[in-house]
């Protein structure tokens, strides 16, 4: 099979496309013939050496779409259609970026559909992420007002999405006015062109700060999230555009304003239900939800998709078809 292998950390380049054995399932995994993969800022950072717990040589990927090719345990059915994630995928073991991967079928969900798969290659994580914010991390209830920090993200899209389905009003940011045009399609309410300090203009739309927020840029946009929710307000951290995670010298006093909550997400396969997903996929088909995705590109394209992601040229999910 076709892999793309790092052999360690650095710029897109060192992703190299070579010829590697296809795996053999034991039970308790499955084999999946990968049809496509989206990209995620997870692999980016495994690529640029931040991730954790990483060994290389590494196929990366944390998630894939396809169809069975092996299940020896009998939790799938041959060729049918699956979406794999997460549970260590493209860190401690092998990724999606590659014609087959091996995973723990734990990992696995199943579902049928006659969309492309340019498409459904978009879906899995970026799914499971808006999500597991929108209930676990953030309790988000109809009416609130809900702020999107990296609104023109993939994440962040499909958490509009998502959010308005709820009927909840969204106000997101982008550092790209250009991008302004193709969130409020997604349904965004109220774009806000973010210059590094937004919480006044935030104000200007929700006078007593919004009600919930979702952090997708990082530690450095962080404060300014705080501070643009009100009193009794969650903000959950569930991403990190800016490859910044970390809060030096965290003292809780002085940095959260008072009364506001502060949550994280970071979710597995377990956490996207299989009816939710096959729910938004039978949306995308009738033509109710419009898929957020940028680009598709070959798989012999990999590291223009690669750049493409780390410049963040793209209003949506940039996905890789094998």
């Amino acid at each position: 099979m076709r892999a793309v292998v790092l052999d360690g950390p650095g710029p897109p380049e060192v992703l190299v496309i070579r010829d590697l054995p296809i795996p053999t399932a034991a039970p308790g995994q499955v084999l999946v013939e990968v049809k496509a993969f989206g990209l995620n800022r997870s692999e980016l950072h495994t690529r640029l050496g931040l991730g954790d717990g990483v060994t290389f040589p590494r196929v990366p990927g944390v998630e894939a779409t396809g169809v069975v090719a092996e299940a020896p345990g009998g939790e799938f059915e041959t060729g049918q259609q699956v979406v794999a994630m997460m549970g260590g995928m493209g860190r401690t073991f092998d990724g999606g970026y590659a014609q087959y991967t091996l995973v723990p079928a734990s990992q696995v969900i199943s579902f049928t559909s006659d969309l492309p798969w340019a498409t459904l290659g978009a879906i899995p994580e970026m799914l499971q992420t808006a999500n597991g914010v929108l209930t676990v991390g953030l309790d988000a209830q109809p009416g609130q007002t809900l702020l999107v920090r990296g609104g023109s993200s993939s994440v962040g899209m499909a958490t509009t999405l998502l959010a308005k389905q709820r009927g909840l009003t969204v106000v997101a940011t982008t550092r790209d006015p250009a991008k302004r045009d193709d969130m409020q399609r997604g349904g965004v309410d109220h774009v806000v062109i973010d210059d590094g300090d937004i919480a006044d203009r935030v104000r200007d739309v929700a006078p007593d700060g919004v009600d919930v927020a979702l952090e997708l840029v990082g530690t450095p946009t962080l404060p300014d999230t705080l501070a643009s929710v009100g009193v009794h307000g969650v903000v959950c951290f569930a991403g990190m555009l800016s490859n910044e995670w970390v809060v030096p010298e965290f003292y809780p006093i002085g940095y959260l304003p008072n009364g506001v909550r502060l949550t994280a997400y970071a979710g597995d396969a377990s956490d996207l239900p299989a009816g939710l997903l096959q729910e938004f996929l039978d949306g995308i088909a009738d033509g109710s939800v419009a898929a957020p995705i940028s680009n598709t590109y070959a798989f012999d394209d990999i590291v223009t998709a690669h750049t493409d992601m780390e410049s963040n040229v793209a209003t949506g999910k940039l996905v890789v078809l094998t």
